[in-house]
């Protein structure tokens, strides 16, 4: 009789719950062509700046632009949705599989930071960049050699960062800077609960005992091993106590594009081409 009662119990709790997750998800599903409330309050605008600067502006810049992890948000293009709705549903439940967070905040304190946002995106299209799109592409995949070490819709290497959508979530500026001086901003891989270290794209080197040396990026880390992916993508899992020495430098493997390498007509079309990728 108990054993009967018990999974009556389970199966009651689990249709309530079910019951619950299906409401709530329809509730989410039916804001996604909801039209913001406070579009265009001036108020409204400035408290959603305000939430910005202090919940979001770590990953996606202090004027909203792009940050080490967050993408621009500038540029009248969001990748998970362009709708007001499918904009508060982003801010409100995050997006799985990403650095983008569930946030704990009212309804009213999400239709501000849309606000906001929505204030910050061009009212008329961005005029065409000066640089050839084919030229760039051709330069990515041929000459400059980008195609070596980063990777473009599956096509590629895995040393560097992944450009599929680096359009949406860089600004030009940036492109050009991480080009020019790459070892200005070091570009963050995905973080995982179970992680000590947070998976960067900085130079590492690791000594084993008899002196042979690797060279590359740590694809993960924790307090006993890394993951050590190599200049020729070779990937060697190595014991901490079993290395001499392991030292991570505040530096890129990717070399500086300066002019002698990437002349102005070159680095035009290079960042025309990786403005169009959106990760569509």
């Amino acid at each position: 009789m108990k054993i009967h009662t018990m999974a009556l119990s389970l199966g009651l709790f689990a249709a309530v719950a079910a019951a619950w997750a299906a409401g709530s998800l329809r509730g989410e599903q039916g804001k996604e062509n909801t039209a913001n409330p406070l579009v265009g309050s001036p108020k409204a605008i400035e408290r959603g700046r305000a939430n910005f600067r202090i919940a979001c502006s770590y990953c996606h810049g202090m004027d909203a632009r792009g940050g080490l992890r967050g993408p621009n948000l500038t540029t009248g293009h969001l990748t998970h949705g362009d709708t007001d709705g499918a904009v508060f549903r982003t801010i409100l439940r995050g997006i799985p599989g990403t650095q983008m967070p569930a946030n704990d905040l009212s309804e009213e304190e999400t239709w501000e930071l849309v606000a906001y946002v929505r204030s910050l995106q061009p009212r008329t299209p961005a005029a065409p960049l000066p640089g050839s799109v084919a030229s760039g592409e051709k330069l990515f995949f041929g000459d400059a050699n980008c195609s070596l070490c980063h990777m473009v819709r599956g096509k590629g290497g895995r040393l560097g960062p992944d450009l599929t959508r680096v359009g949406a979530a860089r600004p030009l500026d940036f492109l050009v800077e991480s080009i020019r001086e790459p070892d200005k901003h070091l570009t963050e891989g995905l973080s995982e609960p179970n992680r000590d270290f947070p998976q960067v794209y900085e130079k590492v080197t690791a000594t084993l005992q008899d002196g042979t040396e690797f060279t590359g990026v740590a694809f993960n880390e924790d307090s006993f091993s890394i993951q050590l992916l190599d200049q020729s993508e070779q990937l060697h899992l190595l014991l901490k106590k079993d290395l001499k020495k392991l030292v991570h430098e505040r530096k890129s493997l990717m070399p500086a594009y300066g002019p002698d390498l990437l002349d102005e007509k070159q680095l035009q079309d290079l960042i025309a081409y990786l403005s169009t990728l959106r990760g569509i």
